[in-house]
């Protein structure tokens, strides 16, 4: 299982709090790619919700992650 910020950006929309299978059906109707949904699947289900796609990818970078001033723009 990977992850990149494309595949992820896929997820950013989904209706979170959900759990892994919801996650699954939500890429589906969404038309994301592939590999989106094998990562999904990939995950184990233990039955827990993810808050948000950092409950899924820890590593996912956050707005604070980049270094730009909104005020100059």
């Amino acid at each position: 299982m990977y992850w990149t910020l494309d595949l992820a950006s896929h997820l950013e929309d989904a209706p979170f709090p959900a759990s892994r299978d919801e996650l699954i059906d939500y890429a589906i109707r969404s038309g994301a790619p592939l590999e989106v949904i094998e990562n999904l699947q990939d995950m184990e289900d233990e039955g827990e919700l993810y808050e948000g796609i950092e409950d899924i990818w820890p590593d996912y970078p956050r707005k604070d992650d980049f270094l730009f001033n909104e005020d100059e723009y």
